[in-house]
């Protein structure tokens, strides 16, 4: 009997996000065990409360539309109808954030309170849903490993739950690099590059203060390292969340670099912390508010920083707080990122068909770093061995001064940033895919 496929976004969008989710659409229809592809609106939220979007409807018709509808006897042409779906998948792969909807939502332990996990293997039936893909970072990959676990625990044998890896902070285990991460960097990258315009404008001293993303990892702003020395020689200083940092070891750095260069780029995570493990973002606004999952919202240390600067240096200093900017940017794609994106989807419902419960799709790397031939190869991981954890920058990557990063660091992002690719325009204006 044919069954249905689920799949749902969680966590915070990216720019690749929907590019997994066209790759999963897109192996789904090619399945004629398949019959419908069903989307949740706003992640597991959206499964409890049983609210689909049905793509195997909703695709059709925006291809449809693209192909200017049926023809003067209301007949379609197969050709142009493919194509159209071709079409409808590509843009969705290039609009940014979660089209269907994303959603914190932490589910409660099946061994305390069983009810959810009831009530989500009770929809699964009346929706004759044999497979269930949940796109997600961290937490999102807790919901997958509670699900599966629950379902083998059960002993059913008719339900596959498989995770899809996303998220900018590139934090996840059991992964080279997070699907979204390339995009962010080659975001951060450029705008970098950007400000560097904006420093050599005056002739005075002048500090730009840049705080990215990356509450418990620094990745991210250790993608600013890309463009050091690319344009232009300014030195740049950049702090990960992975070193304790310390406020005056901050001034005396740029009062040595100030010293020898007018200009600096501060590049740093917004959740650094101090030797006793206080955010600096907290340094005059205590108790921050807290997310689903526990998370302290972070955000406020380049101010800090800033204010630091003025009141130690005096010199022209402005901070900037790149936030959502850096995770919806989809006129400044990675090709690289996006064409992985899709492919980890596509493997997702590849597994999911091959009944392999419990586990997340991944990619491996299999060139070494600093190779001039980049490639990875696809494949599944324990969903055991990604949930609930969290990667950080390797200390050995970070340098001995504290304040930025290696050779092998660079090597490691570079490939991750290649190629350039936009999402449509039209009227001069980004055109994305809309479901609801």
């Amino acid at each position: 009997m044919k069954k249905n496929l689920l799949v749902a976004q969680s966590g915070g969008p990216t720019a690749a996000i929907n590019a997994t989710l066209a790759g999963i659409i897109e192996r789904a229809f090619e399945n004629p065990e398949i019959e419908h592809v069903l989307g949740a609106d706003y992640g597991i939220q959206g499964v409890l409360q049983e609210h689909f979007i049905d793509l195997s409807v909703k695709i059709p018709e925006l291809a449809l539309a693209e192909i200017g509808g049926v023809d003067q006897n209301g007949e379609v042409d197969p050709e142009a109808l493919d194509g159209g779906l071709m079409r409808i998948l590509d843009r969705l792969s290039t609009t940014p954030a979660a089209a269907l909807g994303s959603c914190r939502y932490k589910l409660k332990d099946p061994g305390v309170d069983p009810s959810e996990f009831e009530r989500i293997i009770a929809i699964f039936k009346k929706y004759n849903i044999g497979y269930f893909i949940y796109i997600g970072g961290n937490d999102s990959m807790d919901t997958v490993w509670k699900l599966s676990q629950y379902i083998k625990s059960k002993g059913i044998e008719d339900i596959t739950v498989v995770g899809a890896p996303k998220t900018i902070d590139n934090d996840l285990y059991g992964i080279d690099h997070c699907p979204g991460f390339g995009s962010a960097a080659k975001y951060i990258a450029t705008t970098i590059s950007e400000l560097e315009r904006e420093l050599l404008v005056y002739d005075m001293p002048y500090v730009i203060i840049v705080e990215m993303m990356g509450r418990n990892a620094g990745w991210l702003t250790a993608a600013a390292a890309l463009a050091e020395n690319q344009n232009a020689r300014v030195p740049y200083l950049i702090y990960l969340e992975e070193v304790p940092f310390d406020l005056n070891e901050f001034i005396s750095d740029l009062r040595a670099e100030m010293s020898v260069h007018k200009n600096i780029i501060v590049a740093i995570s917004e959740g650094i912390r101090d030797r006793s493990d206080k955010m600096i973002c907290d340094y005059g606004a205590e108790n921050r508010p807290k997310d689903a999952f526990g998370h302290v919202i972070a955000s406020g240390a380049g101010k800090v920083l800033e204010n630091a600067v003025k009141s130690n240096i005096g010199c022209k200093v402005r901070s900037i707080e790149l936030n959502l900017l850096q995770r919806c940017a989809g006129h400044l794609l990675s090709r690289t990122d996006i064409r992985e994106s899709r492919a980890l989807g596509k493997n997702a419902a590849e597994l999911a068909f091959a009944g392999k419960n419990g586990c997340m799709s991944t990619l491996r790397r299999i060139s070494a770093l600093g190779d001039a031939e980049y490639k990875v190869v696809y494949d599944s991981v324990d969903i055991r061995e990604v949930a609930n954890k969290e990667k950080k920058v390797p200390e050995k990557w970070i340098s001995s001064e504290g304040n930025g990063v290696t050779q092998e660091c660079i090597n490691y992002l570079k490939p991750l940033i290649q190629g350039e690719l936009s999402c449509e325009f039209e009227g001069g204006i980004p055109k994305y895919v809309v479901f609801r």
